[in-house]
Parts: structure tokens; sequence; C-alpha cells
């Protein structure tokens, strides 16, 4: 794998680090190369659709789209490019995250956006998701993404394994 980005990570703000660090953490750990920006939908459109415009043919095959409250940014990437968009919501207001997550989930037919969870865990799974969409044309990568998938399995059986033990030594 290159050393060129593949994937794109926008935040809406750079409030919304530490919560994308989490995509840009899964994509490092499967040796994906990345970009991420500061990119606003309200507040600098025209930024946001230069960085969209342009992600083709700089060699993006995905991008990432992390916002709160209002959350237009992944529509708004999407509307501007044939790539795959992973939104991610994130907590930002009163409303826990949720109005995050409802606008980004409600796209209009033809505006396609996977969206993940509201959070961590949301931005996690959508820098795993991207890996994903990489391995359908990456065949060693496909084959990491296989073995993470065995060691899930493996942590749930070794956790299993000591649950059962505990239950035996408290005497369940």
């Amino acid at each position: 794998m290159s050393d060129k980005p593949l994937v794109g990570i926008l935040m809406g703000s750079d409030n919304d680090y530490e919560v994308m660090a989490e995509a840009a953490h899964a994509l490092k750990s499967f040796g994906v190369p990345l970009e991420m920006t500061v990119s606003s939908a309200h507040r600098t459109p025209e930024r946001t659709a230069k960085y969209v415009r342009s992600a083709k043919e700089r060699g993006l095959k995905v991008l990432i789209a992390g916002a709160g409250a209002a959350a237009h940014l992944a529509g708004v990437v999407a509307a501007e490019s044939t790539l795959p968009v992973i939104a991610v919501p994130i907590d930002a207001t009163s409303l826990g995250g949720l109005d995050a997550l409802l606008a980004m989930v409600q796209m209009p037919a033809g505006i396609p956006v996977a969206t993940m969870a509201i959070g961590k865990a949301g931005a996690r799974n959508a820098g795993l998701f991207a890996v994903q969409i990489l391995a359908t044309a990456d065949e060693s990568l496909a084959l990491r993404l296989a073995d993470y998938k065995v060691e899930l399995a493996n942590g749930v059986e070794k956790k299993a394994k000591s649950l059962a033990e505990r239950l035996v030594r408290d005497g369940f």
C-alpha cells in the first residue's frame, strides 16, 4: 500500500477531533494512509466543496464525515462526490447526538450516506467500514481484515472462559 492517502476524514469543527481520531486509529492499525481536515458545511461551504470535488483526483477512495448538531457535512460531501461517504454523528448539543444522527441517517433518495453510531464507537466503525470497502480491491488488506475478525472472536472466547471460571469460583 502506498503512502498516498486513500481515506479523507472531515470534521465540522476541531472540537470533533477526539471523536474522529478513532476513525484514524482504526485506519492506521491496518496501514491505510489517510488525511484529516476541518471543513464546515455551514461555515465554509466553498472549502468543503473544493476538498470533496478534488478528492478522487487526489487518490481518495472513501470519505468519512463527522459532525454534530445540524450535521449536514456528510450530506454535502455525498452531494458533491461519487465516492462512498461514511457519516459519524457527534454528541455536540443537549440532544446527545440524536440531532446529528437523524440529520445523517435521513438522507434523501439518491444521496446515500452510510451512517455509524454516535460518538467514538461510530468513528471507530467508520474507519473499519472504510477498511472493508478498500479490502474489496486489495487482497492483502482483506486478509488482514479477516485476521482482525478472528482476533475479535478469540477475545470473546477468552472472556467467556474467564467468566465461566469466575462463576465457578463464586459458586454459581
